[in-house]
């Protein structure tokens, strides 16, 4: 057995970031089946109720205002990726900082905008409702997860950096989660909005003044050496046992009469 494809044992920080997953997916669950029973016994629209006094957005609501409110602050359960702004998190390294330091961010910013444009649009034409807008702001909710854990596309196709923990757009993540709900006038929806909104501002400013923090280049607490999350082994881990199946599955199949007669040489 390959030794890089033993299991790795997860650490304290990407055991929350499945605790998470779990959590929210659960919450979209939740919603999910209280909207989709409301439909079924009104036939009307939106979790109507869902987005004003309802236990489940109540449940909703608290929960992410504390998950915001926390990340104003330094954590130690938290990931170096939005710790990184906070002065005690930076040490100083040898190196410069880069000189395209906004590369794929504003792609990011247009592809979002664009997207959550054109589910503004369906909601304003009435083809969804309010109600839809939240399942879609909890799916982001746990697509963000699955970004930490498995899958980034905004890493992959966009920012190209090596890491979460390197991430330039890292607390953009709840901004990003609560966009669809910015059409929706409410107490919840807009509250969610102006606290994520504070993050936001809070690391864009940070950024602005101390750009020094966000970069390995410039913050030792960036490097390999120095994490404490080990995501990316985790990561590996998973790709390989998935080439593994991958390959487990393709083998047990028959093969194509083109491609056996290809493998002939015929």
């Amino acid at each position: 057995m390959d030794k890089n494809a033993r299991r790795v044992r997860l650490s304290v920080i990407s055991s929350m970031h499945y605790a998470k997953l779990v959590f929210r997916s659960l919450l979209l669950l939740a919603a999910g089946w209280v909207y989709i029973s409301g439909r079924l016994r009104r036939g009307e629209g939106a979790l109507t109720g869902l987005l004003h006094r309802n236990p489940v957005m109540d449940v909703i609501w608290l929960v992410f205002v504390v998950e915001m409110i926390l990340r104003f602050f330094p954590s130690h359960v938290e990931s170096m990726g939005c710790q990184k702004q906070f002065r005690k998190n930076y040490v100083p390294a040898a190196g410069e900082l880069p000189a395209k330091r906004s590369r794929g961010m504003w792609t990011v910013l247009a592809a979002w905008v664009a997207l959550n444009g054109a589910i503004g649009a369906l909601y304003f034409t009435g083809v969804i409702d309010e109600g839809v807008l939240l399942l879609i702001s909890l799916a982001y909710s746990v697509c963000d997860m699955v970004c930490i854990l498995f899958f980034c596309p905004f890493q992959t196709w966009f920012m190209k950096n090596k890491c979460c923990t390197t991430c330039r757009i890292y607390n953009w993540d709840y901004p990003m989660m609560f966009t669809p709900l910015l059409f929706v006038p409410s107490l919840y929806t807009w509250s969610l909005a102006a606290v994520a909104l504070g993050l936001l501002v809070r690391w864009e400013v940070t950024y602005a003044r101390h750009p020094e923090r966000f970069y390995e280049s410039t913050n030792e607490s960036l490097a390999c050496v120095n994490c404490k999350e080990k995501l990316c082994h985790h990561k590996k881990a998973l790709r390989q046992l998935w080439i593994r199946q991958k390959r487990s599955v393709q083998e047990k199949l028959p093969p194509l009469p083109g491609r056996k007669k290809d493998a002939a040489g015929k």
